[in-house]
């Protein structure tokens, strides 16, 4: 009897050992398929292999239809990049002229002998010209980076001339206004686009100089830290509210505080995309009647 037990539990015990070494060996064989059918569907060349009415096979069905699906989204996706292209590049290059003639009739206006009313009228053309230029290109700019049309390309390099060029552009501006830009320089490096951050800080500069008063002050200060450069921008404007300021870089967002000041609620989304684009952000801090302080921070390595 203790021997018919014995043997009974051993055998027990051997039929369980048997049924978990079969299921590890099928677990394994599932893992190894879907290792398969992972890789070749990471290398482009997966295919159906088996055809039957195994969960695996179900799977890999589901899997290639995923794929395909995929493979269409990729196809028509590229084709709308490609006609996105194609109206972005016509838009530009049919709006340059018609432009350009504007402002240039305007000029040969300016050199007449022209009334007072006259002249206000050419001086209203003008301005009107321009910011349709400078819409136009800042819609095209924007258009290339969400498309991925136009990519940015950071390398490792010193900040301060790029800084030093957008202050150089803002300059007249500023000067016009009778606006003081001052520059405390570092020696800083970061890893960033030249041609694209130096469109991203003039944004920032002419935002400043825009929204402070003439006589007022913009400041441009640059700080090193670990994994960051930062460079500030801070002016002595007429500042955001706290409840503004999460939305002032939406696209074509503009303050109700700011409806006499001319612009196009481009700029500081501008930035933004092109500070994101090279692994870098913009932060701002700000009050009303206390000014405004946007800060670019740029990523030290790549």
């Amino acid at each position: 009897m203790d021997k018919a037990l014995l043997f009974a539990a051993a055998g027990a015990i051997l039929a369980a050992a048997a049924v978990m070494i079969y299921d590890r060996l099928r677990l394994r064989r599932t893992l190894s398929e879907m290792d398969r059918m992972l890789s070749q569907a990471m290398d482009g060349s997966f295919i159906e292999r088996d055809f039957d009415e195994s969960r695996l096979s179900a799977v890999e069905t589901k899997l290639a239809h995923y794929l395909t699906a995929s493979a269409v989204s990729a196809r028509n996706l590229y084709s709308e990049k490609d006609k996105i292209k194609s109206m972005i590049s016509d838009i530009s290059h049919q709006t340059k002229t018609p432009i350009a003639n504007i402002l240039l009739y305007a000029q040969l206006l300016c050199e007449q002998e022209l009334n007072a009313e006259g002249r206000d009228c050419v001086k209203a053309l003008t301005a009107q010209a321009e910011k349709l230029r400078f819409l136009i290109d800042a819609l095209v700019k924007v258009s290339r980076l969400e498309t991925g049309i136009l990519t940015l390309r950071p390398v490792p390099g010193p900040i301060l001339p790029t800084v030093e060029r957008s202050l150089a552009q803002a300059a007249p501006k500023a000067r016009a206004r009778g606006i003081e830009l001052t520059l405390h320089p570092s020696e800083d490096t970061a890893c960033f686009d030249p041609k694209w951050t130096a469109e991203a800080l003039y944004n920032l500069l002419d935002n400043a100089v825009k929204y402070t008063a003439p006589g007022g002050a913009v400041t441009v200060r640059l700080t090193s830290y670990p994994l960051f450069c930062r460079v500030d921008v801070a002016d002595t404007g007429m500042g955001i509210s706290e409840e503004e300021l999460p939305k002032v870089f939406g696209r074509f967002y503009r303050s109700s505080a700011a409806s006499g000041v001319e612009g196009t609620g481009l700029g500081l989304y501008l930035a933004r995309q092109i500070a994101q684009g090279q692994g870098g952000y913009i932060k701002a801090c700000s009050a009303p009647g206390k000014g405004s302080v946007f800060s670019l921070f740029l990523p030290r390595d790549p």
